[in-house]
């Protein structure tokens, strides 16, 4: 029977309900001694509810769980859960740093190793004094943490200085949030450690200031005994009170510096960063010295974000304005040997060295910087572009057109006019030279009075740059050649406007073309000018012909007459793509031309216009030639030739109108089909028309058996093989009344006949004459 679970388990709820603690304990054990291993767990859940009652010792109880683990060591959870429970704190702490120390632990509560780390730190922080008397290492637990846990790095340091503030141990607690406030890089686990300190200060502060009332009688009546002789030995009295204070001023004024620190370790290579620390540093020489000294060092070039050499060019002017230009040029000199990422890096520190030997009145110093710093390098053979650019930036600092610029400024105001000449014939030779160096270059000269280099300067640059870099040297070069000859050397002239033009894009040729004809009406050939009026139109954008044109017709009248203006507007209206003006363009000149046509009394040439003009003018869009058509027959017309204007007007609306028609129809059609009932009926007519568009429409028609169109009566479709309809079968519906409709009178319907005529005609093939301008 003692094999038996069923048996031990009903004697072992009775001995519980019996409340007999020592001898179910003992039962207990006989009855896992007595059934075999497999049965144990049957056994062991009634234990553990055994354990759980009220009375049971807790040391019985511990030491019978520590028996489960050894059977059960995934259950530790709930041993740690009963040591909580019962205040057993250091076991408990123990338990658990055990369970994160064993990588093959799994929480059968579905608890992960950080959740666990976190009560860990928890525990050993509220209760140090119990788990001190396990001989738990807390500080290396807490460390490690701090190494695994990256996002928790802030609250595992607050709580290991919470644990030596538990202890007591102040001092110690400072010292590790100062090394904490050193190691964080993240602003949220600074601003955690930064609170928490400063709490930690006001605290000891306050309770240090409570103290202090309680002490003052004391102490008075130790000063009365005291009286002794002995009263000039140094005591400590305890009171540090400002101590403390200053302490918490110091902190607080240290916070920025801190913070500063922090953004640093995020990213040490971030050059702004190094600017604002020395910033905060401003009162203190020393350490600013420090600090650019610890960012030239730290900063990696190929890393930095900014510029990293604005740092070596910050430390130089720091010592510049401290007076201490020695120190200054020693900076300067190691600048120059870092190797930067970009040459204009580099280019830039010799500049500011330069610079700074002039604001020092040391001009000699400044040249010799410049001519050491564009010295060409020696090298056996003419390296690629491709292995130049895997050379230092030193080897390379010699291309740089900030660096020659420099040089040449100062060679200009220091030295003399063949110095300067040098370096920009260096540059030249180089082509590291700039539209804008040509200007200077050819400017010096030009100041010097010598014209012919300044011209051969302008030549240079042109053969040396293309559009459209060149348009600035080719406009200084004419515009100086100009004033310089005016017209003595015309043909040499027309030959650098034809060279500017050659390869001019259509953007930049307006103003060339505009010097150009000054030029012919100024120094050359009235008929040269007009010439040049007249390729410059096809040659500009759509949008400035119009203006050259109307520069050509004004000059035309001053050199020419009015029978050249008319070759001139004929023209420009007649013109075809790719020299042809947009409509709005077109439509405003017949309206001058024809105003011209009527200031000479020439009625029936500036009606002509009209008319020609008319077939661009739509009257929805084009209301302002309509207006000016209308002024002008109502002011010298009559009503015949007013009737022919409205008619034509009808007409282009009525031709613009069928355009729009055209373009709509079949948006119009399928959408008529998709919304009509009778739209399946007409397609299967169209369908079994084989496709025929007409006879589809007429297949429609007769589905509909009518029009949608108010006020239009049909004729009646008539198919093959049916009779017409009888006269006075069908009552025909009346007219529709048009309120705009045009009373013309006989005349107007004899026009009307005929222009049907001129359109049947049209439509037969036969040509129509039109008015002639």
């Amino acid at each position: 029977m003692h094999k038996m679970p069923r048996v031990w388990l009903d004697y072992l709820l009775l001995l519980m309900d019996m409340k007999k603690v020592t001898q179910a304990r003992r039962t207990f054990d006989r009855a896992l001694a007595a059934l075999p291993i497999t049965q144990h767990d049957r056994v062991w859940v009634l234990y553990l509810r055994f354990l759980a009652q009220p009375g049971i010792p807790v040391e019985t109880a511990v030491r019978v769980y520590r028996r489960y683990l050894q059977l059960e060591p995934t259950h530790a959870e709930e041993f740690v859960a009963y040591l909580k429970q019962k205040e057993r704190w250091g076991e408990a702490a123990k338990r658990l740093s055990g369970m994160l120390n064993d990588d093959a632990f799994r929480s059968i509560e579905g608890k992960s190793k950080h959740q666990l780390w976190l009560e860990l730190c928890e525990l050993i922080t509220k209760h140090p004094a119990e788990v001190l008397a396990e001989r738990i290492d807390v500080d290396a637990i807490l460390r490690g943490g701090i190494r695994k846990y990256k996002d928790e790095v802030g609250r595992l340091w607050t709580a290991l200085a919470d644990f030596h503030i538990r202890r007591g141990a102040f001092e110690v607690a400072r010292d590790v949030y100062e090394e904490g406030l050193a190691a964080v890089a993240t602003v949220r686990d600074f601003g955690l450690l930064f609170d928490a300190l400063s709490h930690f200060e006001e605290s000891l502060l306050a309770a240090k200031l409570a103290a202090g009332g309680d002490d003052d009688g004391a102490m008075e009546t130790e000063e009365e005994a005291a009286d002794d002789g002995a009263d000039f030995l140094l005591t400590d009295g305890g009171d540090d009170v400002d101590l403390r204070l200053a302490r918490l001023e110091a902190l607080a004024g240290r916070r920025a510096a801190l913070l500063s620190a922090v953004m640093l370790r995020q990213n040490p290579h971030n050059v702004a960063e190094w600017h604002k620390r020395v910033k905060l540093f401003a009162g203190d020489p020393t350490k600013q010295i420090l600090t650019y000294t610890e960012a030239v060092k730290t900063v990696d070039h190929d890393k930095a974000v900014g510029k990293p050499n604005s740092l070596w060019i910050a430390f130089a002017k720091f010592y510049e304005g401290h007076g201490d230009i020695a120190n200054a040029r020693i900076i300067f000199n190691k600048a120059v040997q870092v190797p930067y990422k970009y040459v204009d890096d580099l280019a830039t520190v010799w500049c500011e060295w330069a610079e700074m030997e002039l604001r020092h009145n040391n001009f000699k110093s400044a040249l010799q910087l410049m001519r050491r710093a564009t010295e060409v390098p020696q090298r056996p053979r003419k390296l690629s572009q491709e292995e130049e650019r895997q050379l230092p930036v030193q080897e390379r600092l010699y291309r740089s057109s900030k660096l020659w610029a420099f040089y040449a400024d100062l060679e200009e105001s220091l030295g003399t006019l063949e110095s300067a000449a040098a370096v920009y014939d260096a540059m030249l030779e180089l082509r590291v030279a700039t539209p804008q160096i040509i200007l200077n270059y050819a400017l010096m000269m030009q100041e010097a009075k010598h014209w012919e280099a300044a011209f051969q300067v302008y030549e240079r640059g042109t053969a040396l740059f293309k559009y459209p870099h060149v348009a600035d040297i080719w406009t200084a070069y004419i515009k100086s050649f100009v004033a310089r000859y005016g017209g003595s050397k015309l043909e040499r002239a027309r030959d650098m406007f034809e060279s500017a033009l050659k390869d001019c894009p259509p953007e930049q040729a307006k103003p060339l073309f505009l010097e150009y004809a000054a030029l012919e009406e100024q120094h050359g050939l009235a008929r040269h000018a007009m010439q040049v009026y007249e390729r410059a139109i096809p040659a500009v954008p759509k949008e400035q012909r119009l203006s050259i044109l109307e520069l050509y017709v004004s000059r035309a009248t001053d050199f020419f007459g009015i029978a050249k203006v008319r070759e001139i507007y004929e023209t420009a209206i007649e013109s075809e793509p790719p020299a042809d003006l947009p409509e709005e363009d077109v439509r405003n000149l017949c309206v001058r031309y024809a105003q011209l046509e009527r200031k000479l009394g020439e009625i029936d040439r500036a009606r002509a216009i009209f008319v020609h003009g008319s077939h661009l003018a739509d009257p929805r869009r084009a209301r302002p030639f309509w207006d000016a058509w209308n002024e002008f027959e109502v002011r010298h017309g009559n009503e015949d030739t007013f009737k022919e204007m409205l008619r034509i007007k009808r007409s282009v609306a009525a031709s613009y109108a069928q355009m729009h028609i055209h373009t709509a129809a079949p948006a119009a059609e399928a959408a008529a089909a998709a919304a009509s009932p009778a739209g399946s009926g007409a397609a299967a007519a169209a369908a079994a028309a084989g496709g025929d568009s007409m006879a589809a429409l007429e297949a429609a028609a007769l589905l509909d058996k009518g029009t949608r169109l108010p006020g239009f009566v049909s004729a009646g479709v008539i198919q093959q093989g049916q009779q017409a309809p009888v006269a006075g079968q069908a009552a025909a519906a009346p007219a529709a009344v048009n309120p705009e409709e045009i009373e013309l009178g006989d005349d107007d319907d004899a026009d009307d006949d005929a222009g049907n005529e001129a359109a049947a005609a049209a439509a037969n093939g036969a040509e129509v004459e039109e008015p002639e301008l």
